[in-house]
């Protein structure tokens, strides 16, 4: 099974040092990791250098025994996928289309009728076939952010990066959402890490944790290993205390300080 690592990541915005010498341990296939930490702490940066968008000074990401540094543009693509937060699109394209163009993304770009089943299949699964037609200039941005989504977990990738794809959605789906993630995460033994503000929906969806804060890793497990009041109250400046609701799930109770 390959799992995701990285070690000794240095990174830098002009002179503002992001990361210096950071790493995590390894993120197991099959499994969906939260990502936490306040604002600022370097979460969608730390996307951004696994996916290749952002150049490392020093460190390395490995993917099982590969260097993903040593992929090419192509290559790496197919292997991670990563979301970003914002999902914006001015085109006159409907949201069939821009779909349709994440499932051929690396493909090529002929349409045959498995296609068009793989497409209206997964904006079923996603709750948004009746936005089919809709052209994608035109929607909310929930809706948005549910395309975005939909985009990411119609191609095949072995890694999944979520930059908080629920931030712009109501209750019901940010639990959809993130029940597709999780489910997809696990069919296809692939690795899946969502970076989320909502400690809460973290506890409730993830197998493991990360904490991130003030450019470093602050702790990794499982959430009852990290959701630890501590550690969350140093990182957050804020009280915290944690219960056990109806279904045995790990429950965040916040208080200003």
């Amino acid at each position: 099974m390959n799992a995701l690592t990285a070690e000794n990541l240095t990174f830098s915005y002009g002179s503002r040092r992001i990361f210096d010498r950071v790493g995590f341990d390894p993120i197991a296939p099959g499994q969906l990791t939260a990502l936490i930490g306040p604002n600022a702490a370097g979460k969608s940066t730390l996307f951004r250098l696994i996916a290749g968008l952002l150049k490392l000074e020093t460190g390395k990401v490995h993917l099982g025994k590969t260097d993903l540094d040593t992929l090419t543009t192509r290559t790496r693509l197919e292997r991670v996928c990563f979301m970003p937060q914002f999902f914006t699109a001015n085109a006159a394209l409907t949201v069939f289309d821009v779909v349709m163009m994440a499932h051929k993304q690396l493909k090529g770009w002929r349409v045959n009728e498995a296609d068009m089943i793989a497409v209206g299949t997964a904006l079923q699964t996603a709750g948004i076939g009746h936005l089919s037609e809709a052209y994608v200039s035109e929607l909310s941005g929930g809706q948005s952010q549910m395309v975005s989504v939909t985009q990411a977990l119609i191609r095949k990738s072995d890694v999944y990066l979520f930059d908080e794809p629920t931030s712009a959605l109501d209750l019901r789906h940010q639990l959809d959402v993130l029940g597709q993630i999780k489910a997809a995460v696990a069919d296809r033994g692939a690795i899946g890490v969502v970076a989320l503000h909502d400690l809460n929906l973290a506890a409730r969806f993830a197998d493991n944790l990360i904490l991130l804060g003030e450019g470093r890793i602050l702790a990794q497990g499982s959430p009852a290993e990290v959701l630890r009041a501590d550690a969350i109250s140093n990182t957050y400046g804020v009280v915290i205390e944690t219960s056990k609701g109806p279904r045995e799930e790990l429950i965040v109770h916040a208080y200003a300080s």
